[in-house]
């Protein structure tokens, strides 16, 4: 029977593709005042996106029996007209970067009109909302850096690995060293994500052509590492963090210090990432301070709101964080957090924040409007790379 209903997916996929390139050879009729997201594969189909932020999707699938959206969660059954073309209207979008997928008979799959990318632990397609005020997340009429996809050897887990590489326009012909960012990204992501969903290189190029940031490379690794002899690099906990803390510190740092022009003093380097990846930067960038001066901590789930998550022990975590204050705030040139308003991470975070305060430590946060998203994301990195490197 799943066999039947993989085949049937298939099918529809290849429908689908065929609705796509047909639709390059004549003019459809859209809704009025609406129009085609960044992520579609033909900027003359579906979907659209309407005046009010919802969005229209049509699949032309005339052998299914179902046809749903799952959208950010939230599943659409879409109905069927004349030809087999199916449609729905979802709710009003938020402005930012959602993941969907085509749900074909019970088959969940990506959509062929739609961008892909890796999330969710698996390929899925997505539509982009663009945000007003937010031109820092486009590419502009400014220097362009460049984005590298390069190879190291893991001796942690004796393969060859991935690395993204941003590097600033000029970096070229720079003289000096420049400081370096470590970025991390969340559970059933990889190295793809902060360049690819994050727009680290937009937000990067901009804040530099602005004035607003120091000119600085950006590192992207894939976090997913497991160690030959036993452990995977996640867990919220000091013990949970040790795989990918020795793959970042003893391969990936020497890596690109030998191969960039890259400052090699703590002070010029940070570490920051999103959810998992916050999680990873709070420990090991904190319990490292000889190795980071700058540290990023996004929407965190370790202080609660997630299942498992409850009584997080600051002092035990970090040692004299509160104890030693004093000691704690000299070793850091930036210690900043932020979360979504709507995460349920949220109310966790502030009070966090707020016993951190209490005891004097030099905390920097925010939070924006949405949820457990990447436009929170790319204004958490947006924020944080305006603070790096002042002196």
């Amino acid at each position: 029977m799943r066999t039947t209903k993989i085949l049937l997916a298939m099918m529809l996929m290849a429908v689908c593709c065929t609705e796509v390139a047909a639709q390059g050879f004549r003019m459809e009729s859209f809704p009025e005042g609406s129009y085609s997201p960044v992520t579609n594969i033909n900027r003359n189909g579906y979907p659209r996106v309407l005046k009010d932020g919802s969005v229209m999707f049509r699949v032309n699938a005339p052998q299914a029996q179902q046809v749903q959206i799952d959208l950010g969660g939230t599943k659409y059954d879409m109905t069927k007209g004349e030809g087999g073309a199916w449609t729905v209207t979802t709710k009003p979008q938020v402005p930012g970067f959602h993941y969907y997928s085509l749900i074909t008979d019970g088959v969940s799959t990506a959509d062929p009109a739609s961008q892909s990318f890796y999330g969710c632990s698996r390929w899925s397609s997505a539509i982009e909302i663009p945000e007003t005020g937010m031109a820092d997340f486009e590419v502009q009429q400014v220097a362009h850096g460049e984005v590298r996809t390069v190879y190291y050897y893991s001796k942690v887990d004796e393969s060859w690995r991935p690395l993204m590489i941003y590097t600033p326009a000029n970096y070229d012909v720079a003289k000096a060293p420049l400081p370096v960012v470590y970025i991390q990204h969340g559970g059933g992501e990889d190295h793809r994500g902060w360049m690819e969903q994050g727009r680290t290189a937009q937000i990067m190029d901009n804040l530099i052509a602005a004035g607003k940031a120091q000119p600085m490379v950006v590192v992207s690794s894939n976090s997913n590492v497991r160690s030959r002899n036993g452990g995977f690099g996640g867990g919220y906990s000091w013990q949970g963090m040790q795989t990918f803390r020795s793959e970042l510190i003893d391969n990936i740092i020497p890596f690109v210090e030998k191969n960039y022009k890259v400052r090699k003093d703590r002070k010029g380097r940070a570490m920051c990432g999103l959810s998992m990846g916050g999680g990873q930067s709070f420990y090991i960038g904190l319990r490292d301070p000889e190795v980071f001066a700058n540290v990023g901590v996004f929407s965190t789930g370790m202080f609660g709101g997630i299942q498992g998550a409850s009584n997080f022990d600051l002092e035990k975590e970090v040692p004299g964080m509160l104890t030693d204050t004093k000691t704690f705030n000299k070793q850091f040139d930036v210690f900043f957090l932020s979360c979504g308003e709507q995460d349920p991470r949220i109310e966790y975070t502030r009070n966090i924040v707020k016993t951190m305060r209490d005891s004097g430590v030099e905390v920097r946060f925010n939070s924006y409007p949405g949820d457990h998203e990447w436009q929170v994301w790319r204004k958490s990195l947006h924020e944080f790379a305006q603070y790096l490197f002042k002196d």
